[in-house]
């Protein structure tokens, strides 16, 4: 590799060059907080709706405390994110802002991603002493982790599902009208097949997962809309390429399950163990690659290799797993697909999720 691959410092600017940064980056991720807080009570969605109003209206028309409300907004004001009028103390969002912010922006909401900054700083105390003692931390310490990763889903998959997902699995769609067996493997709460088995209901789906709240939350959601066609079990993955039922289905899923499992190779040889021949495996996982040198440049990198320091792969380790993190990227993937038994794969990109890919994935007839 060569040097210039690397980013290298101006050593004449060294030392302030980098402290302003450093500066920069505290403030950034401040406002990383804030931002989520905006999400989680509304107030971003609220201010949308607003004209340029007071903190006491903004917290009125909230139903929120104003003092929290005044304060949050004072981050947001000189964070840039929020405009302020002191000649009458009012406050608005621009119209550029809301466009990113807000319930109403979906896809396009980044908000959604800023709560994974308050929920990995939780276990960071746990983390630590992993990196003192070895292991790794369990899911059950990330009480929120499933409605995130359900609001993530929602804009990257959910979102797209019908006109960009459906339509990469070649025929797919008439076949679900027809009827056939799909699993979702690492379902959390299944909003995705949840989706599907309501609009395709000649088609049985059944989703899997380690996490008992997350599948409470699958079999409410399935029980409110009275489908019949959906059915959830918990599963530990790790020895699933001897539990999975042999050529069961005929379409698998999982959506950015694979490279935190315990055991992705052993799952992915269970999912080529339960498709029927020529059936199609859709796997969405993380668009990076599996060596450093080549996501320097990647417009998120830092936060993926927080979030697989911070859970992905600290989750996989508390299991006794590979821990694969970042290292899970498209080189390895295909590697891991081939050991598996597939050889048919196509990977692509879709212009509204920049952090994920999709591959489509087809086993021999």
């Amino acid at each position: 590799m060569c040097n210039a691959c690397i980013p290298t410092l101006n050593t004449a600017q060294t030392t302030d060059a980098f402290a302003d940064r450093l500066v920069d980056m505290l403030n950034q991720g401040a406002l990383s907080l804030m931002v989520s807080i905006g999400h989680r009570t509304g107030l971003f969605d609220t201010l949308a709706e607003l004209p340029p109003s007071t903190s006491t209206e903004i917290a009125d028309h909230s139903g929120l405390d104003e003092r929290y409300v005044r304060e949050w907004l004072g981050a947001l004001v000189t964070g840039g994110i929020v405009q302020y009028r002191p000649d009458d103390g009012r406050y608005q969002l621009p119209a550029s802002h809301a466009a990113v912010l807000t319930r109403a922006a979906s896809p396009d909401n980044i908000a959604v991603f800023a709560q994974y900054i308050g929920l990995l700083g939780s276990v960071e105390d746990r983390v630590i002493d992993c990196f003192r003692n070895g292991g790794g931390v369990g899911y059950e310490h990330y009480p929120r982790f499933h409605a995130v990763m359900a609001e993530d889903s929602g804009q990257t998959v959910l979102s797209a599902l019908d006109e960009h997902v459906l339509p990469l699995v070649q025929h797919l769609i008439p076949r679900l009208e027809q009827g056939i067996r799909v699993l979702d493997v690492g379902c959390g709460r299944a909003r995705v097949i949840t989706r599907l088995a309501a609009r395709f209901p000649r088609s049985e789906f059944v989703g899997l997962d380690l996490s008992d709240e997350a599948l409470a939350s699958a079999r409410e959601e399935a029980a409110r809309q009275g489908l019949s066609n959906i059915r959830f079990q918990q599963q530990d993955l790790t020895h699933f390429n001897r539990d999975a039922e042999p050529q069961g289905y005929d379409w698998v899923t999982a959506f950015d399950a694979i490279h935190d499992q315990a055991a992705p190779q052993n799952v992915l040889d269970g999912i080529h163990r339960t498709l029927k021949p020529g059936g199609t495996f859709l796997m969405q996982d993380i668009n990076a690659s599996s060596r450093l040198e080549n996501n320097i440049a990647h417009p998120i990198g830092p936060l993926l290799y927080t979030i697989s320091t911070l859970h992905c792969m600290t989750v996989s380790l508390a299991q006794g797993g590979a821990g694969l993190g970042t290292m899970w990227g498209e080189e390895l993937a295909r590697k891991m697909l081939g050991v598996a038994g597939f050889s048919d794969i196509d990977v692509h990109q879709l212009d509204h999720d920049f952090q994920n890919s999709f591959y489509v994935i087809r086993k021999a007839a």
